[in-house]
């Protein structure tokens, strides 16, 4: 064997390649015969051993391969014919199995429980084992899960911990799971016992809760220094929030802050509480938000210490809203303070911000701008027009993706003239007013000749307007066409002719 396999350094890089076979059968068949490749490493020699198995055991889909290495259940396990049914009526672990079960088990990193299938087979064992000393990640999907189950992953070197519901054995998971780093909640729990949950975790990163928190665990979570993410994700309308007793605080290293069903009152009694200098992205989904509530959520923003930092904002709503007064345009302004913006998605925009004043503005605000919706979602007549449009394109370079609603009846541009081409964009998406009288050939030549990294026009209606599908036509005939000099080389004529 050649001395450089004696290295570990070298040994983990060709062990961990394995995992990048390329697979013609799916994901399942690179799966199996990377476990059989580590598998037959393992049985090499002395100095393959220990780091083969260690890959080998890494990751587990349950708690069935653990089992099958017991010697008295190994061939039950693997009988064809109790392949599903072969734990029933089988005694617990004794003292000596299980130490054959923790020889595999402690080298567990990673595992998913989806059933609770096979922990009767663990009754026998102490109190508080420690099953699995090494468990870095734990994915748990079981419904109705018993107390006393999550005992034997409750690990101390846990990092991440994902449950599809909280359960009671949970409550103190922050002081049984000290170096706990990221948590998420996926359904509806009880909120008193979430609180309590939230207040025992010490190390937090990541957060993520299907419910909301009262004022101390917002507090509580304010003072660990490690916190990077925060999402209150909500399948049903909070009404209640219990923020009566919040405090002023900083949350020094946040840099994401979603909510979902929380109500705007709410977030805004957040955001005006904390400041967050280090913020970078902000989401909101909510069923309705009305002007007078955007304005007083997007002003809470821009007071938070988030203006210089603040680089992705996504809000949305289910309902279009129907008040259209100039307090939309009160409110959208309060976005333009947010000098690093890259992404803008903003649901719905009302036609007074989709004036071509008020897009040039913004692009003069956000230089830095890569995405940005502001499509007029109500049928009303745009007023942005294509020499609009690239004056304001002229002043943002990088922009890849934007959604616009454009006065297309209003050709005031000749493209055979014009030298500026915007090559960054890539994706166009224009609202859903459908406009008559259109020349269709024209603005397929603006495109094609000054935004030539567009393929199509999107429209935002799912009906597309046969206008936009008449552009996307004649696009695809000036792409495919034979000459493959840039249009503007051509003579009007020409393009005509296409």
């Amino acid at each position: 064997m050649h001395r450089a396999l004696s290295v570990s350094e070298i040994l983990v890089e060709i062990f961990i390649n394995l995992d990048q076979l390329p697979s013609s059968s799916g994901v399942g068949w690179t799966h199996s015969l990377t476990q059989k490749s580590l598998a037959s490493l393992a049985r090499t020699c002395t100095t393959f051993h220990e780091l083969a198995m260690d890959l080998l055991w890494a990751t587990m889909p349950g708690l069935r391969p653990l089992f099958g290495c017991v010697t008295r259940l190994h061939p039950v396990i693997y009988d064809p014919t109790t392949k599903y049914s072969w734990s029933q009526d089988v005694d617990p672990l004794a003292e000596h199995e299980f130490h054959e079960f923790l020889r595999h088990s402690a080298r567990v990193r990673i595992i998913t429980i989806s059933a609770n299938t096979y922990f009767h087979l663990l009754t026998a064992l102490p109190i508080e084992p420690c099953v699995f000393p090494g468990l870095l990640s734990l994915f748990w999907t079981v419904q109705r899960t018993n107390t006393g189950d999550f005992r034997f992953f409750l690990s101390p070197t846990l990092r991440r911990c994902y449950v599809s519901e909280l359960h009671p054995d949970l409550r103190c998971i922050g002081t049984r799971c000290a170096a706990l780093e990221q948590f998420t909640v996926q359904e509806d729990s009880n909120m008193t016992q979430l609180w309590e949950t939230v207040r025992s975790c010490t190390r937090l990163r990541r957060l993520q809760c299907s419910a909301p928190l009262d004022s101390a665990a917002w507090m509580h979570l304010s003072t660990i220094p490690t916190l990077l993410e925060v999402k209150i994700l909500t399948s049903q309308r909070i009404i209640h929030y219990p923020l009566n007793h919040l405090n002023f605080a900083t949350f020094l290293n946040l840099t994401t802050l979603a909510f979902r069903g929380i109500e705007v009152e709410a977030v805004v009694t957040i955001i005006q509480h904390f400041k967050f200098p280090s913020l970078k992205e902000f989401e909101m989904h909510i069923r309705v938000l009305l002007w007078a509530e955007a304005e007083q959520l997007f002003r809470a923003l821009s007071q938070c210490k988030a203006s210089q930092t603040l680089e992705h904002i996504n809000i949305s709503s289910h309902d279009r809203i129907q008040e259209h007064t100039s307090d939309s345009l009160t409110a959208v302004r309060q976005f333009l303070c947010f000098r690093q913006l890259r992404t803008l998605r903003y649901l719905p925009i009302t036609p007074y911000s989709s004036t071509t004043t008020f897009f040039s503005r913004a692009m003069t605000s956000w230089p830095h701008i890569r995405s940005l919706s502001l499509v007029d979602w109500h049928l009303c007549p745009p007023t942005v027009t294509f020499r609009g449009l690239f004056a304001a394109l002229r002043l943002c370079p990088r922009l890849e993706d934007l959604q616009v609603s454009i006065d297309a009846r209003n050709i005031d541009i000749e493209p055979e003239a014009e030298s500026f081409q915007h090559t960054s964009l890539k994706n166009l998406t224009v609202g859903s007013y459908e406009p008559q009288d259109v020349n269709v050939k024209a603005i397929a030549r603006i495109i094609f000749s000054m935004l030539p990294a567009v393929d199509r026009v999107i429209c935002a209606s799912r009906n597309v307007p046969r206008v936009w599908k008449d552009v996307n036509r004649h696009l695809e005939l000036l792409r495919n066409r034979p000459s493959s000099a840039p249009s503007r080389y051509l003579t009007g004529a020409a393009l005509d002719m296409i």
